[in-house]
C-alpha cells in the first residue's frame, strides 16, 4: 500500500468538488481522506496501490462540471497511519463548512486565480555586498537576512496575500567554494534558526521542505530538517521551501540518472517532472530576486519556463513585506499567455 497527498487548486470550492472525489476514491477501493483547505484549494491524503492511486489521479484532475481545476501538485509518501474508510473532513461542523467553501469560490470568481502567484521564490541575492557596505563581515549579512523574525514577516505577508507556496534559495551548489568561515558560518546560523523555526512553523501551519541535494550537508542540519519536514507534512496553511545545496543543472542531471538506473532509454516530461526534487510542488509563478542582478544563476530551468520575474535593486536584508506586496501587487497587473 502506497500513499498519495494531492492539492487541488482552481474553482475546487462550493461546487461539489468533494463529493466527485469520494465517488471516484469509493469507485477505485481508496482509503483517506478530502478537505478543503483554507486557502481555497481541496487538500486529498488517498492509501491503495500505486495503479489505483496513479487512475485515481487521473480522475481527480478532471473534476466534476462545475469545478475548474488550474492546477495539481501531489507527493507520493510512506503511510504513518492506515485509513478505513474515505471521508470529506470538514471544518467546524457542516454550516461552518459551507460558508468557508462559499466565501472561497466567492474570491476565485471575483479575483480571478491569476491574480495571486500560487507559488513565489526568492532569490536572496546581496546579503554579503549589504554587510560589507556596512563595513561587517559577510556572515553578519547572511544573520540579519536570515533572521526568524524577518522569515515570519515574510511568511505572514505571504499568506495574507494568498500564496500558498514560498520558496527561498539559501544556499547553491556553486556556494561551496567560497570561504570555508563563511560556509561553516552560514550552516551554523541555519542549524540555530530550523530549532527556532520547527515552533514557529507548527504555530502558522506552515508545512516545510527541503529542495536540494542531501548527500553533502552537515548531518545535524539534515536530521534537523528531517525532523521539520515531519513536523509539519500535515499543515496546508502554507507551504515554505529552502533550497539547501540546490543548483538547477545538478537538479535535472541528479533524476535523469535516477531514471537511467532504472533501466530506461527513454523519458517524457511528466516523468522527468516526478523524477525532480520539486516533485509536488506547483511550477513558480513568481520569481523574484534582489539587489539588482537580473539573472536567475540556475534557478529551477526546467519549472520556471512560464514563471514571471521581478527584479528588485534592495539588497535581500532589505527585503520585506512591503516590498514583497510589490512584487505580487505587480504579478497580478501583468498578462500570462502561456505560450497561447
Amino acid at each position: 500500500m502506497e500513499e498519495l497527498r494531492i492539492d487541488v487548486y482552481g474553482r475546487v470550492q462550493g461546487v461539489g468538488f468533494r463529493q466527485f472525489v469520494k465517488k471516484q476514491a469509493d469507485a477505485f477501493s481508496i482509503k483517506g481522506h478530502v478537505r478543503n483547505a483554507g486557502d481555497g484549494r481541496v487538500a486529498i491524503v488517498a492509501q491503495a496501490s500505486r495503479k489505483q492511486l496513479e487512475l485515481f489521479l487521473a480522475r481527480v484532475q478532471g473534476g466534476p462540471f462545475l469545478a475548474k481545476v488550474t492546477e495539481v501538485s501531489y507527493a507520493w509518501k510512506k503511510p504513518v497511519r492506515r485509513f478505513d474508510d474515505f471521508v470529506i473532513s470538514t471544518d467546524g461542523g457542516f454550516i461552518r463548512d459551507q460558508a468557508h467553501s462559499f466565501a472561497n469560490l466567492g474570491k476565485h470568481l471575483l479575483h480571478g486565480q491569476d491574480a495571486i502567484p500560487h507559488h513565489v521564490c526568492v532569490i536572496p541575492d546581496g546579503n554579503r555586498r549589504w554587510a560589507k557596505d556596512k563595513g561587517l563581515k559577510p556572515w553578519e549579512g547572511h544573520r540579519f537576512a536570515s533572521s526568524s523574525e524577518r522569515v515570519l514577516a515574510l511568511l505572514e505577508e505571504a499568506k495574507s496575500l494568498g500564496v500558498s507556496h514560498l520558496t527561498f534559495w539559501a544556499f547553491s551548489t556553486e556556494n561551496w567554494q567560497r570561504d570555508k568561515r563563511e560556509v561553516n558560518e552560514l550552516f551554523s546560523l541555519l542549524g540555530r534558526g530550523l530549532k527556532k523555526f520547527k515552533k514557529e512553523f507548527i504555530v502558522h501551519k506552515a508545512r516545510f521542505r527541503h529542495i536540494g541535494r542531501k548527500d553533502r550537508l552537515p548531518e545535524d542540519i539534515l536530521k534537523q530538517m528531517d525532523e521539520l519536514e515531519e513536523a509539519t507534512h500535515l499543515f496546508s496553511e502554507i507551504n515554505i521551501s529552502i533550497c539547501l545545496d540546490y543548483g538547477g543543472r545538478d537538479e535535472i542531471t541528479r533524476a535523469v540518472n535516477r531514471v537511467l538506473k532504472r533501466g530506461k532509454v527513454e523519458i517524457s516530461e511528466e516523468e522527468l517532472a516526478r523524477e525532480l526534487d520539486t516533485t509536488g510542488i506547483p511550477d513558480p509563478d513568481l520569481i523574484i530576486r534582489t539587489s539588482g542582478e537580473q539573472r536567475l544563476s540556475g534557478f529551477m530551468p526546467f519549472q520556471s519556463s512560464y514563471a514571471e520575474l521581478y527584479f528588485i535593486p534592495v539588497h535581500f536584508p532589505e527585503f520585506g513585506p512591503d516590498e514583497l506586496r510589490e512584487a505580487v501587487q505587480e504579478f497580478g497587473r501583468r498578462k500570462r499567455n502561456f505560450g497561447v
